[in-house]
């Protein structure tokens, strides 16, 4: 019996650790689920923060915010950068030095950090914004913002990105591009910013900073 306890003991010792798995989960999606946030915090000082600031709440207006974006829209859009499949030439070269992995790291960083409170700057145009965030267009068949994105702009994580308090110049810029073919990487985005003028464009992209 004290050499089968010993046995027993040997071979428990022996046996590689594995962590715990939720039913159903692989070790692959265990991995993904949980981002090194160190190694995300070190790739993004490297290569993220002189243009998105170092808590990832950008004070440059034409480059957005990230701080507390849902990680799996900020890992979809580096890959899109990555492969082309969204192009801007100054993000295409930050993504083809980052892996799966950093890219997943960076994500989960960025998502840990609070996003600061923005505001609308023009208020003739907010109502307008509100209107159409809100309510959309129903004559012309534009949905309304907060159905994907949420009444207080939050979004829906895996899904729809965080708006709340985004600047409104790059807010401008991507339903600009999305209108004009320049962004292709989402099909539902480029139909709804199709319909919209240049004055529905900035008084929506208003409202969206002021969001809280």
């Amino acid at each position: 019996m004290k050499l089968l306890a010993s046995l027993l003991m040997a071979a428990a010792l022996a046996a590689p650790a594995f962590p715990t798995l939720a039913a159903g989960e692989t070790p692959a999606q265990q991995k993904a689920a949980k981002p090194d946030l160190t190694k995300g915090a070190a790739s993004y000082g490297a290569v993220c923060a002189a243009c998105h600031a170092a808590d990832g709440n950008s004070t440059i207006a034409v480059n957005p915010s990230l701080a507390q974006q849902h990680p799996e829209y900020l890992v979809k859009q580096l890959q899109d950068f990555k492969s082309g499949k969204r192009a801007d030439p100054v993000m295409q070269g930050m993504a083809a030095m980052l892996s799966d992995d950093d890219m997943r790291n960076v994500a989960g960083w960025l998502a840990s950090q609070k996003a600061k409170e923005g505001f609308a700057k023009d208020k003739d145009l907010v109502a307008l914004g509100e209107r159409i965030y809100r309510g959309g267009i129903q004559d012309r068949s534009i949905a309304a913002c907060a159905g994907c994105h949420s009444p207080n702009g939050a979004g829906i994580p895996a899904q729809y990105p965080r708006l709340s308090g985004q600047h409104s110049d790059y807010t401008v810029k991507q339903l600009v591009d999305f209108r004009d073919g320049k962004r292709g990487n989402n099909a539902q985005m480029r139909d709804v910013a199709a319909k919209l003028n240049d004055r529905e464009i900035k008084a929506v992209a208003d409202y969206i900073a002021g969001l809280r």
